[in-house]
């Protein structure tokens, strides 16, 4: 069942699997999590595809390997809080 999250609210997606977990198993138990943005959305599985890393010891450290392969933009402008505008 696909499933739409907020980045906001990511951690509680990835503390779900189990740690340590390699690069590939994650992206493929992400695969069908749809991570919602300020610009938009992207499968949260192809993100963690993307990530140099070959595997994430703890929820924190895959959340940390994720903002590294966010665009920028994605988060929206500095200081600005998810839902204003």
């Amino acid at each position: 069942m696909a499933t739409e999250v907020k980045l906001s609210e990511m951690e509680s997606t990835l503390e779900a699997l189990d740690y340590p977990i390699a690069c590939e198993e994650a992206a493929d138990e992400l695969g069908t999590v749809t991570l919602l943005l300020a610009d938009g959305e992207r499968n949260l599985g192809n993100l963690v595809a993307d990530s140099t890393a070959d595997r994430f010891e703890s929820a924190a450290d895959l959340q940390s390997e994720l903002h590294n392969v966010l665009p920028r933009e994605a988060v929206g402008e500095p200081f600005q809080s998810e839902g204003e505008g």
